[in-house]
């Protein structure tokens, strides 16, 4: 029996959309991710859920469009990270020793860890 991999994420027009199954409802559902507005959809098969997630966001846009709100994007390049005392100060003494700010240390361990 072959398998084939599981599609976990949608993407359209720079939004990112999840897909779940329930087995309970016989459905496909996801939501787009990383917004703050809430914006679901639904599909029976992996074509629906794919035309679903695209059709909300082209909905999204649109209703945006009409009542001049900008549409909620996600990713404005700023984030907290929550690591701890003790690994904050060693990350600060080691982005010290490479001539760098903490944030360009940390950008760069994260730019690595991404690469790898």
């Amino acid at each position: 029996m072959a398998f084939h991999k599981i599609m976990t994420d949608l993407t359209h027009k720079g939004f990112t959309g999840s897909i779940a199954a329930s087995i309970q409802d016989n459905c496909l559902y996801g939501k787009i991710l990383f917004v703050d507005d809430v914006i679901t959809y639904e599909g029976t098969t992996v074509e629906e859920i794919k035309e679903a997630f695209i059709k909300a966001v082209d909905d999204y846009l649109d209703y945006c469009c009409r009542n001049g709100q900008q549409p909620n994007k996600p990713y404005s390049g700023t984030f907290n990270v929550r690591i701890g005392a003790d690994l904050h100060r060693k990350a600060a003494q080691a982005a010290r020793k490479s001539d760098l700010t903490l944030n360009e240390y940390v950008t760069k361990a994260i730019q690595a860890a991404i690469d790898r």
